[in-house]
């Protein structure tokens, strides 16, 4: 298989036929090197994960649901290592280009996925989102991106983080193709351009800045114009740092759980970054996780209260454009917290979130996105396909 963006895994030859009719036929996908294809290793990014495991003796359901439906799996792509990192940056591996903006990196953790669609490999790619891991890349890349409602799709068979958090996403060029993808993995049809209440998160376009906001502004008008009514608003009434506090403590605790045992049995080779993650969560206690329960549920409360059915918030997906590479440890940290106050938003409250790429900042691409209510994801779809119209 050729693979000119070091996309995929290397030595990574899956090639899995899909049904021969189906609404997906002729389709070709990828899948993040966390999902299970039978007969390979899930090897998350990381080659003494990828040793130290068995081949997976079946697909993924959700991997399986898109192959009934005719599309075709040609490859497992690069993961930040065990889907701990928000840049699109392998120690091992290297990283996927971005083929929006060569110079700078994809985004992660599902940096190989997002850069196999952006460069025209594959039609549509499986990625997972915690904390923004099919989000950024989207945004970074200049393509289309789900992150479903949490639970709305089933995380069987798939190396999981973070409970709590953790879904199950993907990446289309083409909405209609994103939204062709939802239909067969939600199980029912994307309706029509909905009737819908626009509200914009005035404190998550602050985060973003100037440059951002005035590429997005067009595009927000659009998605004014199609709404019933728009408003703008703080979403969060204290400061999006809290919340990302909140969140940050609980999917550090739990992917710290998720891995501390193979951690402790296998002294694994890390990339400094996520190495410097193991080794801050360690220190995370139960009481910690308490403390953080309360802004948990303020947060969950006020998206509930916001974000009533039929109302969807506007935010820039990401602060700016991707990082250049080459990035210091210190610009990788600051960005990576300013990423988080953002993806938190929907994150935290297990909401769905589509980035669409419509705008551009010093020639880079950067995302709008919409986020619904519980189980409004084909919705989302719909408008994301109506903003290209």
């Amino acid at each position: 298989m050729s693979d000119p963006l070091n996309a995929f895994v290397p030595g990574s030859q899956v090639f899995v036929t899909g049904a021969s009719e189906g609404p997906l036929a002729g389709l070709r996908f990828a899948a993040k090197d966390i999902f299970d294809i039978a007969g390979y290793v899930t090897g998350g990014g990381n080659p003494d994960w990828a040793r130290t495991h068995d081949p997976a003796t079946a697909h993924a359901p959700v991997v399986q649901k898109l192959l009934d439906a005719g599309a075709t799996l040609i490859g497992k792509t690069i993961t930040d290592e065990l889907t701990r990192g928000i840049l699109g940056i392998n120690a091992h591996y290297g990283t996927p280009v971005n083929t929006a903006a060569p110079d700078r990196v994809p985004g992660g953790s599902s940096s190989g996925s997002a850069s196999a669609v952006a460069g025209g490999l594959v039609d549509f790619a499986l990625g997972s989102d915690t904390g923004g891991s099919v989000r950024i890349p989207s945004s970074f890349c200049g393509i289309y991106g789900l992150r479903p409602t949490h639970g709305r799709i089933s995380l069987e068979g798939i190396l999981e983080q973070s409970a709590s958090f953790d879904t199950i996403g993907w990446f289309a060029r083409d909405p209609a193709i994103l939204a062709r993808a939802g239909a067969v993995l939600f199980g029912s049809a994307v309706e029509e351009t909905p009737s819908f209440r626009l509200v914009v998160a005035e404190d998550a376009f602050a985060v973003a800045g100037a440059a951002v906001s005035a590429a997005l502004a067009e595009p927000l008008d659009r998605v004014r114009a199609l709404a019933e009514t728009s408003e703008s608003v703080q979403v969060c009434q204290t400061d999006l740092k809290d919340w990302r506090a909140a969140m940050g403590t609980v999917q550090s605790w739990e992917a710290t759980k998720s891995f501390a045992a193979w951690v402790d049995a296998t002294n694994p080779r890390f990339g400094f970054d996520v190495a410097q993650r193991f080794f801050d969560s360690a220190t995370i206690t139960d009481a910690d996780v308490a403390a953080a329960g309360p802004m948990r549920q303020a947060h969950c409360a006020r998206m509930a209260e916001i974000v009533t059915l039929g109302t969807v918030i506007a935010l820039p997906t990401a602060p700016g454009p991707a990082p250049l590479k080459g990035l210091s440890q210190t610009d990788m940290w600051d960005m990576r917290a300013r990423i988080s106050l953002l993806t938190c938003v929907a994150g935290g409250a297990g909401l769905p979130q589509v980035s669409m790429p419509l705008g551009r900042v010093d020639g880079a691409p950067v995302g709008l996105s919409l986020i619904g209510s519980a189980h409004s994801d084909e919705k989302l779809l719909a408008l994301a396909s109506a903003m290209q119209a």
